[in-house]
């Protein structure tokens, strides 16, 4: 059994297992309803994780461009013009923070990325 709250058009705004002051109903698990909201829990917490793993390789393949471009393998003008316009505003925001881009560095980075 679910404690839900609805808006004024009767959508459901909140559903917990445990009772709670604003509920107005409780609805059986095996309800439309209940299994469609926690469907697109599901989804939503998907699309985060997703975004977040972007946010990441995003980083990473900064780094690879970097260890690429020090070792000589391929120069920054390889890249699509679109792309240097990319990396190299990324490169000049991170400078631009200065000190504080220490504070910035993920724990496992060792220093050797860009920026």
């Amino acid at each position: 059994m679910f404690y839900v709250q609805r808006d004024a058009q009767g959508q459901l705004l909140r559903v917990e297992a445990a009772a709670y002051a604003d509920a107005t109903e409780t609805l059986p698990a095996d309800n439309a309803e209940i299994q469609k909201w926690f469907a697109d829990d599901v989804l939503e917490g998907s699309l985060k994780q997703l975004k977040q793993s972007d946010l990441d390789m995003i980083r990473v393949l900064e780094d690879l461009i970097d260890v690429l471009t020090r070792k000589g393998l391929i120069s920054i003008t390889d890249l699509p013009e679109g792309a240097q316009g990319k990396l190299l505003g990324r490169t000049q925001a991170r400078i631009a923070l200065g000190g504080l881009t220490r504070l910035l560095v993920d724990d496992d980075d060792d220093g050797a990325g860009l920026i």
